[in-house]
């Protein structure tokens, strides 16, 4: 086990500087661009995975960093370049994290490399939960999965919706119901190969904010897929449905989710990335309060403004402190007692919405048009109370933690 510390050693120095220097010089410049066009930024990640920071290899170095910060760090630089591209270069790692979470280990060997593909042929991947009815209500999921035993395949309809990379996806992994009796505890997740017959793209989503990324609806009409494809395979999925089968026939609450466990695995990296959309928006408002002269002296000489940027600085920091904590802990492999998790994605995902509101206020009329970036860092902040997990969600799965009692 790491010990926890906040000094990072030389290696996560480096691999930050690195990122950084790529968010600075090639997200930056784009950013404005691909945040117009609401397109894929293809090229961008391709110029990603030249280096290697859009690739298998990078993400499981960081991943498996003992200290647990490297995914955080690595992640907080890049959504300090874009929020958008940022989110186009990292969306593949949800579909990788539920084959971690929920796969066995020749389906982690086999899927993950092709989610990423080669530099020269750049793929990505898709995570697929939500639906039109059951968002954060995955116990209203509709997407079925039937098992046709004759064959040994799964047979999958059903329509996802928010799925980012959604159709244009190499790979996509899919979370179905595999018996209804069970509530939530009756999902199961499914690999969809590339060139599956029967899946295709729904609408594509024209969003607020992180418009680079693609977010769309997959349709899934009588998907099949072979029975290896099933997350874990199907004697522990049986295994975990006599469990949950017993439990309710007792009337416990137990037993094990695939959505839920890969989101909870996530929030501190989605926390990472809040954190580095209300850095790049503080960090713009200093700035502008140091050169910008009313009354014959810059505005940060006035407290209201110099306030502000003391209260957003103290945010963004006690923001990142909750993001490394659960991290570590991860990495560590302790539980989330408390939902430290859900308490870093909502801490951080309520600060990036604050502080990039903030900061278009000090940058006044500037901060409202497009010639400034944080009109699009405010923009891209509000998904943060809203996806994998409303800050309501999170609220709701602390309380939970902390009470002991079934809140609702």
């Amino acid at each position: 086990m790491a010990e926890f510390g906040l000094e990072l050693d030389d290696e996560q120095k480096a691999v930050r500087d690195w990122v950084h220097g790529f968010a600075a010089d090639v997200m930056r410049p784009a950013a404005a661009e691909w945040d117009e066009r609401e397109e894929f930024p293809w090229p961008v990640v391709q110029e990603a995975a030249k280096i290697g920071l859009y690739s298998l290899d990078f993400y499981a170095k960081q991943f498996f960093d003992p200290t647990g910060l490297g995914i955080p760090v690595a992640i907080e630089e890049l959504f300090w370049g874009d929020a958008g591209l940022g989110l186009a270069i990292t969306g593949t790692g949800l579909a990788a994290v539920g084959v971690l979470t929920n796969g066995t280990d020749e389906q982690i060997g086999t899927w993950i490399p092709q989610m990423y593909g080669t530099p020269d042929d750049v793929k990505v991947a898709a995570f697929c939960s939500s639906e039109p009815d059951a968002g954060s209500d995955v116990s209203a999921m509709r997407t079925r999965a039937v098992y046709d035993e004759a064959k040994d395949e799964w047979v999958l309809n059903g329509t996802k919706t928010w799925a980012t990379n959604g159709g244009i996806a190499n790979v996509h992994v899919v979370v179905a119901v595999v018996e209804p009796g069970l509530g939530a505890r009756g999902h199961a997740s499914f690999i969809i190969p590339p060139g599956t017959a029967g899946l295709s793209q729904g609408q594509k989503f024209k969003k607020h904010g992180i418009r680079a990324s693609h977010t769309a609806e997959v349709v899934l009409d009588a998907v099949r897929v072979p029975g290896h494809c099933l997350l874990g395979g199907k004697e522990k999925l049986d295994e975990r449905l006599a469990r949950a089968r017993e439990g309710k026939r007792k009337g416990a609450d137990r037993g094990g989710n695939a959505a839920m466990a890969t989101f909870e695995a996530s929030r501190p990296a989605v926390g990472a990335q809040a954190v580095g959309i209300a850095r790049a928006a503080y960090e713009t408002a200093l700035d502008y309060a140091k050169t910008r002269v009313q009354f014959g002296r810059p505005i940060i000489d006035n407290q209201g403004v110099a306030f502000q940027l003391a209260d957003m600085r103290t945010r963004i920091d006690a923001a990142r402190l909750l993001v490394w904590r659960a991290s570590w802990m991860a990495a560590a492999g302790k539980r989330f007692t408390s939902a430290e998790g859900s308490m870093s994605k909502l801490f951080a995902g309520e600060t990036a919405k604050a502080v990039t509101a903030q900061a278009m206020q000090i940058l006044g009329g500037n901060g409202y048009t497009r010639e400034y970036p944080v009109e699009r860092m405010h923009r891209d902040a509000a998904i943060y109370t809203i996806f994998e997990g409303t800050s309501e969600i999170q609220r709701l799965v602390i309380a939970r933690a902390v009470s002991g009692v079934q809140v609702r």
